[in-house]
């Protein structure tokens, strides 16, 4: 069975990281009238570069204690604005709606290609 999830788990990373920044770029969104506001974003392909090479962290002893660190400890970075405010706040809609887009859109794919994964397994086991 780990082996399943071992063949799913990079697209599970990628949504849990895809949602992540949703959640981000959702905050920004509704920060956009709020004075001071520094609008925040995650480089998915750096984080997911990371999680890639470093991998999750497991246990490899059975005397050793189960960590609940995710994997994914993204880091959030601030953007640069293209137009700086007067109140200081660094939301522009234009971009951050563009980002949030762009992003749903990349989170539907993932889940397709999950879907096809997840599909492919079930033909396997079925003998099809």
């Amino acid at each position: 069975m780990s082996k399943i999830s071992n063949y799913l788990e990079f697209y599970s990373e990628a949504l849990q990281l895809r949602s992540k920044r949703n959640e981000v770029l959702a905050s920004n969104i509704a920060n956009a009238a709020t004075p001071h506001f520094k609008a925040r974003d995650i480089n998915f392909d750096r984080e997911i570069q990371r999680h890639i090479k470093e991998g999750p962290l497991v246990t490899t002893d059975d005397v050793h204690f189960p960590t609940n660190i995710s994997p994914l400890r993204e880091k959030l970075l601030f953007r640069d604005p293209l137009n700086p405010s007067l109140d200081g706040n660094t939301v522009e809609m234009e971009v951050e709606q563009m980002e949030f887009s762009e992003n749903v859109i990349r989170y539907q794919t993932t889940l397709q290609f999950l879907n096809g994964r997840i599909t492919g397994l079930m033909s396997a086991i079925r003998g099809e």
